[in-house]
């Protein structure tokens, strides 16, 4: 069931995320200043769920116990996957404030590189890589759109020299965390709504910009730019790019359906929690 659109919550998410959007890379306009990139994290750039690698490595750092972190990681691939129910998005998002609550910033930022290195560096697709890499060298501004917290999300884009950031805006106050999000989960038309205020912002040609991911929870922000591309796409969002003649890539092995998709995570959150279990009773 896809929820109604609600141009002002959107509007509302969106324009808090592009608020706290820095820019992570560079300090001069890059020749190509009114066109720009927009990449999807998970499953897009990064093979997997950033928010569950997040949770694993705060997991061994003894932030939460084994039954936490089982159930967040069913939550997040029904949220990844899943159809846009309410109840799955209210699930989501307090699953993903969860571990962060009473916590600081600037703690959360440290683990946060940690967690990159040890993680997700090595989880990072070549080919899509490659086409940001493609779009900072024709003198383009790549920017990760993504529903991952905004402080992990611009490490993220740190390591990887792109410019910075849009993500999941969490309230602090006094420099610790109170477990509210300014708004909501960006996601679906919020990311959209993000770009758009960006743009504005940034004074961008949405026509002259690309955008990739990899849900079809997405195509509102993919049918915002000129040059849409899915990546990895899953099978709505690849429907959907034949339908409009829209480029698709796809890095992996071989074509996964939904349902051997969600297995797979699945799969891999339960594994994952086990094996850690056992090596740290052993």
């Amino acid at each position: 069931m896809r929820l109604r659109r609600s141009p002002d919550r959107y509007d509302r998410v969106g324009v808090a995320a592009a608020e706290t959007a820095e820019v992570t890379a560079g300090v001069y306009l890059p020749p190509d200043s009114r066109a720009a990139a927009f990449f999807d994290l998970d499953n897009t750039l990064l093979r997997g769920a950033s928010l569950f690698y997040l949770a694993r490595g705060l997991y061994e750092r003894e932030f939460f116990r084994t039954s936490d972190i089982v159930r967040f990681g069913y939550q997040q691939t029904r949220f990844l996957f899943g159809a846009e129910d309410p109840e799955h998005m209210d699930e989501a998002r307090n699953a993903a404030l969860m571990f962060i609550a009473g916590r600081s910033v600037a703690e959360l930022s440290d683990i946060g590189e940690e967690i990159f290195d040890e993680r997700m560096a090595g989880k990072i697709w070549p080919g899509t890589q490659a086409i940001a890499r493609m779009h900072i060298d024709q003198g383009q501004r790549v920017w990760l759109v993504t529903a991952a917290p905004a402080e992990i999300a611009t490490i993220i884009a740190q390591k990887l020299g792109l410019t910075g950031a849009l993500g999941t805006v969490a309230e602090h106050l006094d420099g610790y965390y109170t477990g509210r999000l300014v708004g909501d989960l960006l996601h679906g038309e919020a990311k959209a709504a993000a770009v758009r205020s960006l743009a504005a912002r940034e004074g961008l040609d949405l026509g002259r910009c690309s955008a990739y991911s990899d849900s079809a929870n997405d195509i509102p922000l993919l049918s915002l730019v000129g040059h849409p591309c899915a990546v990895n796409p899953d099978r709505r969002l690849r429907a959907h790019a034949r339908r409009h003649g829209w480029r698709v890539r796809d890095y992996r092995g071989r074509r996964r359906n939904t349902t051997l998709g969600v297995a797979a995570v699945a799969g891999a959150a339960v594994g994952s929690v086990v094996g850690v279990s056992v090596a740290r009773r052993r």
